[in-house]
């Protein structure tokens, strides 16, 4: 009875064992989808994607990649290329982007979003403020030229969306928030461009020259670099405030340039200045003939080891940085005055100087 009963459990333990071993089998032979599925009705789009499905299909056609050949050459074939974005900005057939992507390139071309290529001139750069203005050469059938708003009221904490060609992908979208604003970048000349918005809106190599937008479709800045120990997106990117794009442009359209506002001073290295403990700029030099030269205004003297001029205010408002002076000439405009308050040898004194354009 005891051999049988033993017999029984061993039977049935086999069993169990063989029924667990083959259940996977069982289970895919029994359950596995051998036809396509029953696909499942969508549901609404949350608010947020509606804005961005809306504002991409609004922006995107007028939203363009910029290429420009280092050499005469055909599109097609040449390596070595540098390409950006731009955006149409206005029914002449004027293209925005950035100084970087054009720079050095003698040929320029523009990859329409249909897929058309058309050959573009250079009507005007901007280096100080990393802006270009292209001109095609054919401005039949174009879309419309994109919106423009105003960086001068952005919060941060809103929306910001980028259309660009990153890594030469075009008609791509990201999306973000503004994460910061008034950030300085470094321009060409030793000057600073001010205002600069912050993004975490993904902005990689491509970008360049492409628009910000907020969530009505409007520009309020012009992608122009990131920060990026890597080379890709680390989640800070850069625009160029849209209203000093919409300064700016108007003036490359009709001038090809744009008048760089100075006084004529060469200043000291401000790491210098501030390991000296100086509070203020150090006039090291000046222009001959320069504004600053006529005003009185005196620059190191080099044989007595005597500093120059300490420039501590511009209108009454402090200033440390070569940038904040900058600005406020840039604010004040060519032909303007401005009033420095100066320190001479312990003494403070008060010398009115002319904003002269010392661009070439």
């Amino acid at each position: 009875m005891t051999d049988r009963f033993t017999k029984l459990l061993l039977l049935v333990a086999a069993a169990l064992l063989a029924i667990m071993a083959l259940n996977p089998y069982i289970e895919r032979w029994i359950y596995a989808s051998t036809e396509p599925r029953q696909v499942e009705p969508r549901g609404d789009l949350a608010g947020f994607e509606k804005t961005a499905i809306s504002l991409f299909r609004a922006v995107a056609p007028s939203v363009v990649q910029v290429v420009g050949l280092p050499q005469e050459g055909e599109l097609s074939g040449v390596s070595n290329i540098q390409s950006g974005t731009g955006f149409i900005w206005d029914a002449a057939g004027h293209v925005v982007t950035n100084n970087h992507v054009v720079a050095g390139a003698p040929t320029l071309a523009v990859r329409l979003s249909t897929g058309k290529t058309v050959g573009a001139e250079l009507v005007g750069r901007a280096p100080n403020y990393d802006l270009a203005v292209l001109r095609l050469r054919d401005a039949t059938a174009l879309p419309p030229a994109v919106a423009i708003g105003s960086s001068g009221d952005l919060i941060v904490g809103q929306a910001a969306f980028a259309i660009g060609n990153p890594f030469g992908l075009d008609q791509s979208l990201t999306s973000g928030i503004i994460s910061a604003l008034d950030r300085r970048l470094p321009a060409s000349g030793g000057r600073e461009i001010a205002g600069v918005i912050q993004t975490d809106a993904a902005i990689n190599p491509g970008n360049s020259g492409g628009p910000l937008l907020d969530s009505s479709g409007r520009v309020i800045g012009v992608n122009t670099a990131i920060f990026s120990p890597s080379g890709a997106s680390a989640g800070i990117g850069f625009a160029i405030p849209v209203d000093r794009v919409n300064r700016v442009v108007p003036q490359l359209i009709t001038d090809g340039r744009v008048p760089t506002p100075g006084i004529g001073i060469i200043a000291a290295d401000e790491a210098l200045t501030t390991q000296a403990g100086i509070n203020g700029i150090v006039v090291s030099g000046l222009v001959p003939n320069s504004p600053a030269a006529k005003s009185g205004l005196q620059g190191a003297d080099l044989p007595s080891g005597e500093v120059g001029d300490v420039i501590v205010a511009v209108d009454g408002v402090p200033v440390s940085r070569v940038a904040d002076l900058t600005e406020r000439l840039e604010q004040v405009g060519v032909g303007g005055s401005v009033a420095l308050r100066v320190w001479r040898n312990g003494t403070e004194r008060t010398v009115n100087v002319t904003v002269a354009d010392l661009g070439s």
